[in-house]
């Protein structure tokens, strides 16, 4: 079972802001830690929008950054990258950067959702699944072991759950389950910035492929669901601090 994140301690490395300018305010407070200017631009702008100083839909204009920051347009340029591929920002035609609109009504629902319509596939495709289906979702799970780039993770995340989802023969379930996977690519990757890639609960992967394994469904069902479930409520509870 994913162990539930003590708020206090994910958020007690953001140091607090309060100021009528909240991006001048994060990098008069920003600490000389940095190894590089993209560092420092992109470790500025991530602790604002994960304690919510930068709230979300903040537009952050390049040319304003770099003054701020007292740097060229080029390590803001790649600290923005760097914060896309992290569901932190977005960016947008005409608008340019805009910062991740993501609240904890928003995470309830789409977590909601989630435990809702996959326990039902893995259900129905779990007493088809065939060694190499397990063989499969196990490849995954190591390739997300040893994947270095985290803006892949949610991608990888979304090929093992339909892996073991793939035999329910329920065709529009199946594209339902895939659609909303393809949305909590951008939760993992907001649940990995704030979090840190240890709590990415490979454990409970490997987990539920044993319990697919011996064909214990109830087993593999319950750990599906809790697995789901103790997501969303780690990521509404940090959420709901910010």
């Amino acid at each position: 079972m994913r162990r539930r994140i003590p708020v206090s301690a994910s958020v007690e490395k953001l140091q607090p802001i309060a100021a009528s300018r909240p991006l001048e305010a994060l990098v008069g407070a920003a600490l000389p830690r940095y190894r590089t200017a993209t560092e420092y631009v992109e470790g500025t702008l991530r602790q604002g929008i994960l304690s919510g100083a930068l709230p979300g839909g903040m537009a952050l204009r390049q040319e304003e950054l770099a003054a701020t920051f007292g740097v060229s347009r080029q390590p803001v340029r790649e600290a923005l990258r760097q914060l896309e591929a992290q569901a932190l920002i977005d960016f947008f035609p005409h608008r340019g950067a805009v910062v991740t609109e993501i609240s904890a009504a928003d995470a309830a629902d789409h977590y909601a959702i989630r435990a809702a319509l996959e326990p039902a596939a893995l259900r129905l495709s779990l007493p088809l699944l065939e060694p190499s289906d397990l063989a499969a979702a196990r490849g995954i799970v190591a390739e997300m072991d040893a994947e270095p780039d985290q803006s892949r993770l949610g991608e990888l995340n979304r090929r093992f759950h339909m892996t073991l989802y793939a035999k329910a023969g329920r065709p529009r379930l199946l594209a339902l389950v895939d659609q909303h996977l393809a949305r909590a690519d951008r939760y993992l990757r907001f649940h990995l910035a704030a979090f840190g890639r240890a709590h990415l609960s490979q454990s409970e992967h490997r987990a539920l492929v044993e319990a697919c394994r011996r064909r214990a469904v109830d087993r593999a069902v319950a750990l599906l669901t809790r697995h789901i479930t103790a997501a969303g409520d780690n990521l509404q509870a940090f959420l709901a601090t910010r």
